[in-house]
């Protein structure tokens, strides 16, 4: 059994992400071995909370270009895990 921050690598921080979050739904960036029941139970032993549903979606990394030399690279794939929380629970990411 993996450590929950090991599976849980950063919360994703957007407009979008942000309007989900009042309707119970959290975005994060995941590693990319894990599986839906490993971020079920990252996110339920790290916050105290129940998961109802968990989505995960691959995103390609994009293609770049060095201006100077011309030589092409491309940005590192990620892997997002959207989890829906059960109604009442809620993980205060950014309070302070």
């Amino acid at each position: 059994m993996r450590d929950a921050m090991s599976i849980l690598l950063r919360p994703v921080v957007s407009e979008k992400t942000y309007a989900q979050m009042e309707t119970g739904t959290y975005t994060f960036v995941v590693d990319r071995a894990a599986t839906k029941v490993d971020v079920r139970n990252a996110v339920q032993r790290a916050f105290n909370v129940t998961v109802v549903k968990v989505n995960t979606l691959n995103r390609k990394g994009k293609r770049t270009r060095n201006r100077r030399t011309g030589i092409v690279g491309s940005t590192p794939a990620t892997k997002r895990a959207i989890v829906t929380l059960k109604s009442g629970d809620t993980i205060n990411l950014f309070e302070s």
